[in-house]
């Protein structure tokens, strides 16, 4: 088994053939509006930088708030432990494709944000996708914002200095969201299964955009970034779409293609089941494919996957062997191997190992069920579990009863 782990630490970089670009897009500016860091390829570039994995502070004070533990302190550990980690893409770079690219929507975790997945999504993007990894606004990120319209306090505030590095218009004011924690007493599921609900339309907003930018539509990007959104007219296979995320961001999957036929199928990785209602489950029409860690998994949570078994389409399931739930994140590349097992960011598998067999199954998935020209079938063995690093199926006991 591959479990020797590599000496450098740092976010992988994409393996495809395209350069990988990045950007923000925030349109409208509210909290209903929509929020994504985008992935793309992209030409290459000198001038373009990479930038940093946690964009700002009170990112890692969102952190803190969901990890239980004290924001000063905090602060500290984690601009020690990941201040200085860049994101394996070019930021603003220019796009470039010869051809139409496919669109991926991902769904991030509890408690995380839209660049935890970067490992993820820019081997996508380096693939010749594009992805937009969305910023949720339901209280389940450990930290995002928003803006509102300057009211009078507001002008009395205007010495006090900027947090942010992206510019934005002078009359907006910036407004900060963090992770909700469940209040004393406080039933569980009817959060989690109204934010799923407001995660999935948020998913939907994002392809919605996508769409408009893509058929010239004039979009207004409230932070004013280096980008030409222009250059994105015409340049995205709108019938080929999929929808992809982690844990939380699973179950939004679910959700997702149960509430948009657009979404052509789904890639949830280890999917926490608990927020949905289970009348979702025969709604569902699409192709799904369930990639999962070894240590994460329970006989409840697999028995409601398998209440999406169909005889008429296809959903798959694979586990990778010495994985845990945290070996999705970036987080599993950023700690050295003590502290990332004694966090649970690490498993005994390398992590580089782990994020490449998943990202080679979901393509191999996704040229399967999206219709691509590529030459990702090389790894459709991968989809049965065929690799000494994979299980196919699962390796939790779930009794027939249960299901």
């Amino acid at each position: 088994m591959g479990n020797s782990c590599s000496n450098h630490l740092g976010i992988p970089p994409a393996k495809g053939p395209n350069q990988v670009g990045c950007t923000d897009f925030m349109m409208d500016h509210t909290a209903q509006g929509s929020f994504f860091r985008l992935y793309y390829p992209c030409q290459e570039t000198e001038k373009a930088e990479k930038p940093d994995w946690v964009p700002s502070m009170e990112y890692f004070y969102g952190l803190a708030d969901f990890m239980k533990i004290n924001r000063t302190l905090s602060e500290k550990i984690f601009e020690y432990l990941f201040g200085s980690y860049k994101i394996p893409a070019y930021m603003d770079a220019p796009f470039k494709s010869n051809e139409k690219c496919p669109v991926v929507i991902f769904s991030h975790g509890l408690g995380a944000f839209r660049t935890l997945y970067s490992a993820i999504c820019a081997e996508l993007a380096s693939r010749g996708f594009i992805v937009a990894s969305v910023e949720h606004r339901d209280e389940s990120a450990s930290a995002t914002f928003y803006f509102h319209e300057k009211t009078e306090p507001d002008l009395t505030q205007e010495s006090l200095p900027k947090t942010s590095s992206a510019a934005v218009q002078d009359d907006l004011v910036k407004e900060w969201i963090y992770y909700r924690t469940l209040k004393r007493g406080e039933r569980e599921f009817p959060l989690r299964n109204k934010q799923v609900k407001q995660r999935a339309d948020e998913c939907i907003l994002a392809l919605d955009k996508l769409t408009e930018i893509h058929s010239g539509v004039a979009v207004q990007n409230v932070l004013q970034t280096q980008f030409d959104w222009t250059t994105l007219e015409n340049s995205m296979d709108l019938c080929r779409t999929a929808v992809m995320g982690h844990s939380f961001g699973g179950a939004t999957v679910i959700e997702a293609l149960c509430k948009e036929v657009k979404f052509k199928c789904g890639v949830a990785l280890d999917a926490w089941m608990f927020p949905l209602d289970d009348e979702v489950f025969p709604r569902v029409k699409q192709p799904i494919f369930f990639i999962n860690s070894e240590k994460f998994q329970w006989a409840g949570n697999i028995s409601r996957m398998k209440k999406l078994d169909s005889e008429v389409v296809q959903r798959k399931m694979i586990t990778i062997r010495g994985t845990v739930h945290q070996s999705f994140p970036d987080f599993t590349f950023l700690t050295r191997n003590w502290i990332g097992k004694l966090l649970k960011l690490k498993g005994e598998i390398d992590p580089e190992l782990a994020i490449d067999l998943s990202n080679k199954a979901t393509l191999a998935f996704l040229q399967r069920h999206l219709g691509l020209e590529k030459d990702f079938n090389q790894w459709d063995p991968l989809i049965d579990g065929q690799d000494e690093n994979l299980i196919q199926g699962t390796n939790v006991i779930v009794l027939q009863s249960a299901i």
